[in-house]
């Protein structure tokens, strides 16, 4: 039975008496407070490895004896609410510094989280542990939980009394790779996503991602749940509507405060917007918004819903770990009543969005500015649009010309697709591969002037068949060129959430997070230094795939590519580079700009008012400068870097198993012998899982929060001419529009998705900050710290000043959204507005 928690003094009494020719170190232990669970009791005790002195019969540092807690005084951490307690330990004169504290749990059912450890030593001089890890007791480990000082030592700089136990923490971390995982464990591993799919449901079997050269994946996290004995290769999971049954490593787990809001935000969404609208389909007859009003009306126009779904409600409280987190989720949502806010793309003009202005703005400044090219061969492959098509609309200019200056620009969404198009298009929805072509105006803004809508014909040789739309302002062509931009549109979303969002930064992110605990210490620099750009990814990619993006998920319902989705990823991981996704070389590799040694980050942008690759370019540098002066600081020659066993085992396993189906790409990754390398590779990570995923994830219901601005589906292709649905067009095309767009039902189902994903929770923690300042106890690296804290406060001030700049036309567009995705954010934690802000740089994949 778990006993609520409740700091009592259950020990007060002052420690033992000092022995002669004992040395005295007192200690304070804070552990967060968590309802449900015992506080860590007497039965909880600590013992300190010496730093410096070696025991020559364990080859470890010399061991103190154990020393139980005191005391229970409840405090404060930030927003956190923790126990104080007191631990006095008694170490003979020749023990030497402590430089590992190792945690008994003698609790008998019951984990704690614990914060830190501070020792107080002679002079006023302290040692820090900074833990935050989970303590599950004794009984279930059979091993104490060992910290190390927030001393970092590269592997052949580790003193002698710490070199075993920190060979032995890292073994302990990789585990032997069988069995099933339990809450308690600190295993890290890796798995192929082989829990998408159910065999024992034909419409749910999906192919096994990672492996094989036919669907090539970035790994995951193994839990080693039982197969299916179906197939014999699917992991089995239970189905239900809130799923937290799954493993996840202890430490990469949501804090109660988050997961309590991520929930809450989930049953909010569930109970308010979806469950109501499932309701009203009776029948399986499908419901659409009668027309734009009336969409605007009842998804945000709506008074606040107070109550939550009774049926929702119950099965939560079944399944998420604590009856205080079931409470925090209840109170969260009877105190925010939930209604859609107004989401910016129609918050100054309502109908601004349907400008072909801001249609070609978004594709710099919008939620996925990281898909456009530059044209440089005209026409593309198999494309039917001819230069009469695009004359008149180029200045004057031949396409050659416009091309050699840098004005032909491209949205491509068609070879990728156009092998998926026909068995995609069984399944309900209507969809084309689509070719966007663009000019660069004398103002800086974009001009779409062609679009191409192509199908697969059905005949050999892989002949299709394409309709060319040209821009048009009236009349019945104006409405053929609305809906070809839908479909675009359409592409656009699928693209994005699948591969701009979920697999180049999730997805391809975890590798790294499981090579980094299994291979370098937690001691190690490179440790620390990306250990923050880590947080809650691991639990978000869990939660993913449990709910979003395993077959009928959520993305399978609202997106396009529904049954065929992450096989579709996994054809365009085939040709993912790690090299090609630092801002720079992304840049570079789609020609938005050339390499240019004078130029601001060594790129010379071809758009110059491009406001994601403008603003990125200043964090990207600001982050290079952090990482480049914090490597100088432990890697003083490239030789260092080359004989860091722990880190070359980390880019081995990053690049042999962890993207192990991308290692026959020679291309693919950078020989890890240099610091530029190192400078280079960490650099593109902490980018990646930082500045680019805000950039595509947190501007998501800003834009997409407005179905017609971003659908995610069409159930009707653009009628022919002279055909009964071009009638149909012709006399009513809202109605023909809302008719192609998704219905009522799915429209609100992704919109409720997308306002939990663009949401910042309260204990995000920002590009340039820490959760604590004990982080290190290294002065100089947290004097560098600072410095990219104020670099990025002078990136902000240049944000702010080109989003005031009038001539800067594609910073804030027709519908008058200022770009702040790449807007840092850097100042202080405590001080941050959570949820849907369009602004601010998580340090991590976390949401």
């Amino acid at each position: 039975m778990q006993m609520p928690f409740c700091p009592k003094l259950w020990s007060s009494a002052a420690p033992a008496p000092v022995q002669p020719g004992s040395v005295v170190i007192n200690g304070t232990v804070v552990v967060a407070n968590h309802f449900g669970l015992s506080a860590p009791g007497k039965s909880t005790t600590l013992r300190l490895f010496s730093g410096t002195e070696v025991d020559h019969e364990t080859r470890k540092g010399r061991l103190s004896a154990e020393a139980a807690l005191r005391g229970g005084k409840k405090t404060r951490h930030g927003k956190a609410s923790t126990t104080m307690y007191q631990v006095t330990f008694f170490v003979d004169g020749e023990f030497g510094t402590p430089g590992a504290v190792a945690v008994k749990n003698g609790n008998r059912n019951d984990q704690f989280f614990l914060r830190h450890v501070r020792l107080d030593l002679a002079e006023d001089r302290s040692i820090h542990f900074d833990c935050n890890s989970w303590v599950y007791p004794y009984k279930k480990t059979t091993s104490d939980r060992v910290f190390f000082i927030n001393t970092s030592y590269l592997p052949d700089k580790t003193p002698e009394a710490l070199r075993l136990l920190r060979e032995e923490e890292l073994r302990s971390l990789r585990g032997n790779g069988r069995g099933e995982r339990k809450d308690w464990e600190r295993i890290y591993d890796f798995d192929y996503y082989n829990d998408l799919g159910n065999p024992d449901n034909d419409d749910h079997v999906r192919p096994v991602l990672g492996g094989t050269k036919t669907h090539p994946y970035p790994r995951r996290c193994r839990t080693g749940r039982p197969l299916s004995k179906t197939d014999g290769v699917t992991e089995t999971r239970k189905h239900k509507l809130i799923n937290l049954d799954y493993y996840i490593p202890p430490d990469e787990r949501f804090s109660p405060g988050k997961l309590a809001e991520v929930l809450a935000m989930g049953v909010q969404a569930v109970t308010h917007f979806v469950i109501p609208e499932a309701r009203s389909i009776f029948h399986g007859d499908v419901v659409n918004f009668k027309s734009t009003e009336q969409l605007r009306a009842d998804l945000y126009g709506k008074p606040p819903q107070p109550a939550a779904d009774a049926r929702v409600m119950d099965e939560l409280k079944s399944s998420v770990p604590s009856h205080k987190t079931y409470k925090q989720v209840s109170r969260i949502v009877k105190d925010n009543p939930a209604k859609f806010p107004t989401p910016q793309v129609i918050h100054y003009d309502t109908e601004a969005w349907r400008s072909d202005e801001e249609f070609a703005r978004e594709m710099l400044a919008g939620l996925n500015p990281v898909v456009i090219k530059r044209l440089e061969v005209f026409p593309p492959n198999k494309s039917k649009i001819t230069t009469d098509d695009i004359m008149t609309q180029i200045g004057g200019l031949t396409i050659q010309q416009a091309m050699e200056q840098k004005r032909m620009y491209i949205l491509d969404h068609h070879d990728y697709l156009m092998p998926y198009l026909r068995r995609i298009n069984t399944e309900g929805v209507c969809v084309y591969a689509s070719r966007t072509l663009l000019f660069l105006r004398d103002d800086g803004a974009l001009r779409p002037v062609a679009i191409e809508l192509s199908l697969p014909d059905g005949g050999v040789g892989g002949s299709e068949i394409s309709r060319v739309f040209l821009p048009a302002s009236q009349g019945t062509d104006a409405h053929l060129w609305h809906l070809a931009k839908t479909h675009v549109a359409v592409n656009d979303s699928g693209y994005h959430q699948l591969i701009s969002h979920w697999l180049f930064t999730h997805a391809t992110v975890e590798p790294f997070i499981i090579a980094t605990r299994r291979q370098l210490s937690a001691m190690h620099p490179i440790h620390k230094l990306l250990d923050p750009h880590f947080k809650d990814n691991m639990q978000i990619n869990t939660l993913a795939r449990s709910i979003l993006l395993n077959a009928g998920g959520l993305l399978e319902k609202t997106m396009y590519p529904g049954k065929y989705s992450m096989e579709m990823s996994s054809d365009i991981y085939a040709h993912w580079r790690f090299t090609e996704q630092s801002l720079p070389n992304d840049l570079i590799k789609r020609g938005m700009a050339s390499r240019d040694p004078k130029a601001r980050g060594g790129v010379s942008l071809h758009i110059e008012d491009y406001p994601y690759a403008v603003d990125g370019i200043d964090v990207w540098l600001a982050i290079e400068g952090w990482v480049r002066s914090y490597c100088d600081h432990f890697y003083h020659a490239d030789a260092a870097v080359a004989g860091d066993a722990e880190l070359q085992a980390w880019w081995d396993d990053v690049r042999r198993v962890g993207h192990g189906d991308r290692q026959g790409d020679a291309a693919c990754w950078l020989d890890l012998d240099t610091v530029a390398g190192l400078v280079e590779t960490l650099s593109t990570l902490i980018w990646t899982a930082s500045a680019l995923h805000a950039a595509v994830n947190f501007g998501q219901y800003g834009y997409a929060g407005y179905p017609p601005n971003r659908p995610t589906r069409c159930r009707r292709f653009v009628p022919l001419p002279g055909s009964p649905e071009m009638a149909q067009l012709e006399a009513d095309p809202g109605r023909f529009f809302l008719e192609t767009v998704p219905d009522r039902f799915t429209a609100t189902l992704g919109i409720a998705l997308i306002e939990v994903l663009s949401n910042h929770t309260s204990d995000e923690v920002y590009l340039g900050q820490r959760a604590t300042s004990t982080w290190t106890d290294d002065g100089e690296v947290l004097l560098l710290l600072d410095r990219f804290r104020d670099e990025l406060r002078r990136v902000e001030k240049r944000v702010e000043e080109r989003n005031k700049d009038p001539r800067l036309v594609n910073r804030r567009g027709p519908v008058r959204v200022p770009y702040t995705l790449l807007y840092p954010d850097a100042g202080d934690v405590a001080g941050k507005e959570k949820g849907i802000t369009g602004r601010g740089i998580p340090n991590s994949v976390s949401i």
